[in-house]
């Protein structure tokens, strides 16, 4: 069973988003946010974090890239009761136990994304909004392909 987790390649997320993902913690498309949203909700880093962000499951920040790796069932449970509580918190559902099944189902999603990829898999996603709502697009970038200087900053120095 595959999850992702989020990875810097550099400091731009720090810059990008309100609240930045840690690196390592595990993320989820999180499109669930902006179910809501309209035109006039994306501006500055909430229309980045619309555009591009996974949703951290710790931090609940946001991160431009995730990589696919192996998770454990025991993990999976911690992050359902912590996706839950989440809903409770932040978008009032009634209780835990309502939320649960909630948080399972967005979990299962990403799980199922993950396994159609391989370890160190990176994945990207972008939102749009549509007459019918947000629409999500996911791209994958294996192993293989992620050559170093796509992301790396590289930088001369002064003489």
């Amino acid at each position: 069973m595959h999850l992702a987790r989020a990875i810097h390649f550099d400091e731009s997320d720090q810059r990008i988003f309100f609240n930045p993902a840690r690196t390592g913690e595990w993320a989820i498309s999180g499109g669930f946010e902006f179910s809501n949203w309209g035109e006039g909700d994306l501006t500055g880093k909430a229309r980045q974090a619309f555009a591009n962000g996974w949703l951290g499951i710790e931090t609940f920040g946001r991160v431009t890239f995730v990589a696919v790796t192996a998770i454990e069932q025991s993990e999976l449970a911690a992050l359902e009761q912590a996706l839950a509580q989440h809903f409770v918190d932040l978008y009032g559902a009634p209780s835990l136990e309502a939320a649960l099944p909630v948080a399972k189902d967005e979990l299962r999603h990403m799980i199922e994304m993950c396994d159609e990829h391989d370890p160190n898999t990176l994945l990207t996603v972008s939102r749009e909004l549509t007459e019918t709502g947000v629409r999500e697009q996911f791209r994958s970038i294996k192993p293989a392909e992620a050559e170093l200087d796509q992301f790396a900053v590289h930088s001369v120095p002064e003489e």
